[in-house]
């Protein structure tokens, strides 16, 4: 028999998670072998079983988020889409707009967009070495124009995490509005109730995720979240299946924000994503991934020529580092020939937090570990980086 290489070590769940739990592929093939109707398009069994699958999702989405308002919760096909709704949503022509180098290309290009067109004002706010934004900076770039900041609530390079409950209390004392870009925390963080100190949504006012990164949902899967109050214009109009009569879209939020079908199975399996981690230990499967992380972290600063590129304190389980002499691409090749570890190297749709972290010339290589990785994966990855260094 041929060899077939080495085992199979996949360290890339900042991208999206892999493998998801058997019950989401099960849940996803029922939707589509079985159901295989519309949600809101009909009376009959199936489209009704279907509507009930993407109400059950909201409502799982909204536990999620620590217990708001189910129906203002839509649920799009990815966080960039998500985000994208939100800005052009709730951006008006003439506003500042307030991002910062930590972001992630899904909010910076359609800003820089936006700003290109001088439809609004852009500031982009520095972070530091390990990604992380101060918020007096924010506060030293708000401008009489300023309505929205726009935060990445976990970096998807260094994994920090950002003090999102100050920034939005800093923007609501102003009259603005916080944008929090949740793809790289949800799941990976706990997540404060509706009723914490600082409101729902660790005060955010718009929060937007993806439901096939660290919530081990299917990929095209996504969610947004807004108070009550905002009311965006839709970035997609047309069909929702509901008040078909009119030309102008729904009132209500949801239905507003979700022109045209939405995949059935993906949405079937985001729900048995969440009920999965529900079911279990949420809290302890975020540990449980951020000690994987803090070893590897730790093990790797050890290696002479390694450069940990990795934040300290609350954290993502995200780990990046460069290696003295070596293109972090031809790491990333030799981890996967030598040692079947799956990392991704570059610069991670992250166009800006670079330049701070001084790794402008190609990037970083970047591991990160989700729920069914072990001890062995951290083992692997960090003999052969050693080996490689020898």
């Amino acid at each position: 028999m041929a060899d077939s290489g080495p085992v199979r070590r996949y360290l890339d769940n900042a991208a999206t998670s892999w493998p998801k739990p058997p019950e989401v592929w099960a849940a996803a093939e029922h939707a589509a072998r079985s159901i295989g109707a519309a949600p809101g398009r009909g009376t009959y069994r199936e489209a009704v079983a279907a509507d009930a699958i993407r109400g059950r999702c909201r409502a799982a989405v909204a536990r999620l988020l620590g217990g708001v308002d189910p129906a203002r919760v839509a649920l799009p096909a990815g966080a960039t889409l998500a985000v994208n709704m939100a800005i052009h949503g709730l951006v008006r022509p003439g506003d500042h707009v307030i991002a910062t180098a930590a972001d992630h290309n899904a909010t910076l290009r359609p800003l820089h967009a936006l700003a290109a067109r001088r439809v609004i004002d852009l500031t982009i706010v520095p972070c530091d070495a390990a990604g992380r934004v101060d918020p007096d900076a924010v506060r030293a770039a708000w401008r009489p124009a300023t309505r929205v900041v726009v935060l990445a609530h976990a970096s998807n390079v260094t994994g920090a995490v950002q003090d999102a409950a100050t920034i939005a209390a800093l923007a609501h004392d102003r009259g603005g509005l916080l944008l929090l870009d949740a793809a790289q925390s949800l799941g990976a963080v706990p997540w404060p109730a509706a009723d914490g100190p600082a409101g729902p949504c660790l005060g955010a006012d718009v929060v937007a995720g993806a439901g096939h990164k660290w919530l081990l949902g299917p990929a095209g899967t996504g969610l947004v979240w807004m108070r009550a109050g905002l009311e965006p214009e839709p970035l997609v109009l047309g069909g929702t299946g509901t008040q078909s009569d009119s030309l102008a879209m729904p009132e209500a939020f949801a239905e507003r924000m979700e022109a045209g079908t939405p995949d059935l199975p993906a949405l079937a399996g985001l729900l048995a994503a969440l009920e999965w981690r529900a079911a279990g230990d949420p809290a302890g499967i975020a540990r449980r991934c951020g000690d994987l992380a803090a070893n590897a972290a730790e093990r790797l600063a050890g290696v002479p020529g390694v450069r940990v590129v990795a934040a300290a304190g609350p954290a993502v389980p995200i780990v990046g580092f460069t290696v003295a002499g070596y293109d972090p691409a031809d790491v990333a090749a030799v981890l996967e020939t030598a040692a079947g570890v799956q990392v991704r190297a570059g610069f991670h749709c992250a166009a800006c937090i670079h330049e701070h972290l001084g790794t402008r010339s190609g990037g970083t290589v970047r591991a990160s570990f989700g729920p069914f990785n072990t001890a062995d994966d951290v083992e692997a990855l960090v003999t052969t980086v050693a080996a490689l260094v020898r």
